[in-house]
């Protein structure tokens, strides 16, 4: 154990960080793993609690630094920080140790970012085995986007590991490591920046320097050390204090020899400070490197060892901005030379790009080729890097143009809008022709959607469509689809839908029928009767079911049929297809399909479990959570605060994103709580947000709940407005499911004993558990306010019984007040110890109660067994038990 170090020791200033890594030092040495982020500018000490983290006693220490020129380079950081214990890999699972070994470049195929993210986590638990493994990462700012991913999911799961992770990242920072515990450091005060100054045995200052060095210094240690060995006295300035840094150490370069300051530049440019590749490339630029090496080494910036290190990252910065245009560019072309073609194409290209003057259809082409193959390893971020760099290397102007826009569509695939604007900024529209035209327009309204420009997005994609009108008229209405689908998930308040939806009604007929733009448009004009015939011809397409070409349009289509057996069939094989293709967005979505429709049915295990595998599968990808499929279930599960809690963070979520869909949900899922807790003017006015824009599948969703809230809250008229609407939807479905809801909802305006009796009827078989009890429950409450005491008790007991044994809280308990009124006392709710248990909880222990292992726990959630085994352990206190065995009789696991 070592002794916390105070402001008297190497560190000066530091006790608070220094206290939280030997906090997290100590609990990673008794197998509770963690990390910690420490966040601040250039120079302001991260680097030297990093180096004071690695110096913790038992620990086996694994590195990675971020690097400006590997920045694109996909798992480049994150194959630098395995490479010590790349040994482990013979230990692991074969699925794990194949993962590792595409995403490292060892065998062919295509990585999957989040099997890679669990192989990693097996690997570091396997080198952990031996003794605590501490991974220290700085420059965390630099870090490729697929390292940085995989590192964040990594930091969030080695709770129940013997592995501490520390990154150094510069502000801003990185929005993968956001939501990791940290610290910003700070400037030094102004006794401990003194107290550094005064350690400096090689420095002797008076008052007045050293007044102006705190000054210039602003607190940052670097710079007081940098300043320090200045003339003592510098030049006021008003720059920023990195950039003063940099000038400094640039300063060291001025009298060096032209040999050893080609050196340094060359060093500066290889950032794997492979001495493999700066000594050969030296040779080549016929440097004298014994002579050389010492000049360089002498001024401290940097380190000849089995690894080249410079002593700052702004170091070397410093030294790379320093060189003159034409020695950087002869440092990149030797570095070129050396990398080995075969085993370092990408990196190769890299640096033979760098050393380009000017444009080189040579080297366009070979980035384009390392491209195709960064793609191919699920390296989007590089493959938009070499294409933008191959644009802007091509003679040619059809390809620089073509290589412009394939570069931007890269730059959206990898999550940067910003970036794609900027290049389809250049593209010159007397460039264009029509089909061009029309791909630039479909690029923009993408950038626009992923900067929540609001209707920028589907109205570029209509501009697009309306151009291929007359070239390919098939592929302008996939246009106008892809406008409708935009259109729905920013939902229809500004009136985005709506113009979309105009617009393609101008659309050219095609020869195919029915035509799903055809449906849309009847759908939106409210015309169900002609539409749900020809939804159900493209859904029931033998060979390619609709959902199969529009998966995400298909789920909002489905519910306009009020058909749950067509939901199921849909869900099933966005499930099966998303496992059998390894895609995580159909996944994710297949499985928000499932636990929205266990919600529906009143089965809420399969729910819970759905819920965590999403959210498990878009923590590993980096991706936030679909949310909706939480609101289903907190509607129906009817706990007032824990619902409301949640509303309010997704209407939060929904706002920044400019997701209208999800603001929909949310009204949707209050409307049915109110409904629930008999809180009818708060119903209402969520079902009147809900049903205000006629957004798919949720309006019609509404409606029953507009109609019951709206005759509660003595709004006759507007109850018979919804039932209108509501009827007209569900006769034009036919579905049992649709008619008998619509039955009770016309028996709570008519109060006509048939149709309640309708309603039970038509819902005897539906799966929809809840709609089938609340059929019970109004006729109930009917019957009892007809004074028919005996007759009611009858439809409330199995209303009573279905929901309450379903675990739909809200709406059980507005049963057991009808029967208590009645006279009767409803039968209490059995006690569910694992309602105290979260989400993740829950899903772990009715998976162990049925039998399954850690591992295949842990394979589905994507954690370490030893992480499902502290999860069970902490199970097994909540529920005051001691085996998986007494899981099976847990209350409240069965569902």
């Amino acid at each position: 154990m070592r002794t916390p170090v105070d402001s008297r020791g190497p560190l000066f200033g530091r006790r608070a960080e220094i206290r939280r890594i030997d906090e997290l030092t100590t609990a990673a040495r008794a197998g509770a793993g963690g990390a910690l982020v420490f966040r601040g500018e250039a120079g302001i000490g991260k680097s030297a609690l990093l180096e004071y983290a690695g110096q913790t006693a038992g620990f086996r220490v694994v590195r990675a630094c971020g690097a400006e020129f590997e920045s694109e380079l996909p798992f480049a950081a994150l194959h630098q920080l395995c490479v010590p214990v790349l040994a482990r890999l013979a230990d692991l699972p074969d699925r794990h140790r194949d993962a590792l070994r595409v995403a490292f470049g060892l065998a062919d195929g295509v990585p999957d970012l989040f099997r890679v993210g669990l192989a990693t986590l097996a690997l570091l638990a396997a080198a952990a085995g031996e003794r605590p493994l501490l991974c220290v990462v700085d420059d965390a700012q630099w870090l490729d986007s697929a390292s940085s991913k995989a590192l964040a999911f990594l930091a969030r799961r080695v709770s129940a590991e013997p592995v501490a992770m520390v990154f150094a990242v510069r502000l801003p920072g990185t929005s993968e490591l956001a939501e990791l515990p940290g610290a910003v450091v700070d400037g030094l005060a102004d006794t401990e920046a003194r107290e550094l100054l005064a350690a400096q045995s090689h420095v002797t200052l008076d008052e007045r320097v050293r007044a102006r060095l705190l000054a210039e210094a602003r607190g940052n240690p670097l710079a007081l050390l940098e300043l320090s060995t200045s003339d003592g006295f510098p030049s006021p300035d008003a720059s920023s204090v990195p950039s003063r840094i940099e000038r400094g150490f640039q300063a060291r370069l001025a009298d060096l020899p032209a040999g050893a300051r080609l050196l340094l530049t060359l060093a500066s440019a290889d950032p794997t400070g492979d001495p493999g590749l700066l000594w050969p490339a030296a040779r080549l630029l016929d440097i004298d490197v014994p002579a050389a090496g010492e000049a360089a080494a002498a001024t401290g910036l940097v380190e000849f060892a089995t690894r080249v290190r410079f002593c700052h990252p702004l170091a070397r910065s410093a030294v790379y901005q320093a060189a003159e245009a034409s020695r950087r560019y002869a440092a990149h072309r030797a570095l070129a030379e050396v990398t080995d073609p075969a085993g370092d194409p990408d990196r190769r290209a890299w640096h033979r790009a760098q050393a380009c003057a000017g444009p080189d259809d040579d080297v366009a082409a070979e980035l384009e080729r390392c491209a195709s193959r960064a793609r191919s390893r699920g390296g989007v971020v590089a493959a938009a890097a070499f294409l933008e760099r191959a644009a802007a290397l091509s003679l040619d102007a059809g390809k620089r143009l073509e290589r412009t826009i394939v570069a931007a569509r890269a730059a959206l695939d990898a999550g940067a809008p910003d970036a794609a604007a900027e290049l389809l900024a250049v593209v010159e529209p007397a460039a264009l022709d029509e089909v061009r035209h029309a791909q630039v327009d479909l690029l923009r309204g993408q950038v626009a959607f992923q900067r929540h420009h609001d209707g920028d997005g589907p109205m570029f994609m209509v501009r697009a469509a309306r151009r291929l009108a007359d070239l390919d008229p098939e592929r302008s209405r996939e246009c106008f689809l892809d406008a409708v689908e935009m259109g729905l998930l920013v939902g229809r308040p500004g009136g985005v839908l709506d113009t979309v939806l105009a617009a393609a009604r101008s659309a050219g007929p095609v020869p195919r029928s029915p035509d799903l733009l055809d449906v849309l448009t009847l759908v939106a004009e409210g015309d169900h009767r002609a539409a749900v015939p020809l939804l159900r011809k493209l859904f029931d397409d033998e060979e390619t079911p609709m959902w199969t070409r529009r998966p995400a349009l298909a789920t909002m289509l489905a519910s306009e049929m009020w058909d749950p057996h067509t939901q199921t069939a849909i869900t099933e094989w966005l499930v099966k297809t998303g496992r059998e293709s390894g895609s995580p967005l159909v996944l994710r979505l297949g499985l928000a399909q499932v636990a929205s429709q266990g919600a529906l049915t009143g089965d809420f295990g399969p729910a819970i479990a759905a819920i965590v595998e999403e959210e498990a599968i878009a923590d590993a990808v980096g991706g936030p959570p679909m949310l909706y499929p939480r609101l289903h279930l907190a509607a129906m599960r009817g706990r007032r605060d824990e619902a409301l809690q949640l509303f309010e963070a997704a209407t939060a979520t929904a706002t920044a994103r400019g997701a209208g869909q999800l603001v929909a949900n949310v009204h949707w899922a209050s409307a049915v709580l109110h409904n629930g807790l008999a809180d009818y003017p708060a119903a209402l006015a969520a079902a009147r947000q809900a049903t205000a824009h006629g957004d798919l599948s949720l309006a019609g969703a509404t409606l029953p709940e507009l109609v019951e809230a709206a005759v509660r809250a003595g709004e006759p008229g507007e109850a018979a407005a919804a039932l209108a609407s509501l009827t007209e939807r569900t006769e034009a479905s036919g579905t049992g499911t649709g008619l008998g809801i619509a039955a009770y909802a016309r028996g709570v305006v008519t109060g006509v004993e048939d149709h309640y009796r309708q309603a039970v009827e038509c819902l005897r078989e539906s799966p929809l558990l809840p709609y089938r009890a609340r059929a019970h429950l109004l006729y109930g409450e009917w019957l009892r306010r007809e004074g028919r005491r005996r007759d009611c008790r009858e439809h409330l007991r199995t209303a009573h019984e279905l929901l309450s044994g379903a675990g739909l809280e809200a709406f059980a308990e507005r049963a057991a007040k009808e029967l208590r009124a009645t006279g009767e006392t409803a039968r209490a709710r059995s006690a569910r110890t694992a309602d105290q248990l979260t989400m993740q909880e829950t899903h772990i222990a009715r998976m162990a109660a049925t039998g399954a292992t850690s591992n295949e726990i842990a394979a589905q959630l994507f954690l370490s067994p030893r992480t499902v085994d502290a999860h069970l352990r902490n199970i097994f206190r909540k529920l005051g038990i001691t085996s998986r065995r007494q899981l099976r009789n847990q209350p409240g696991l069965d569902r």
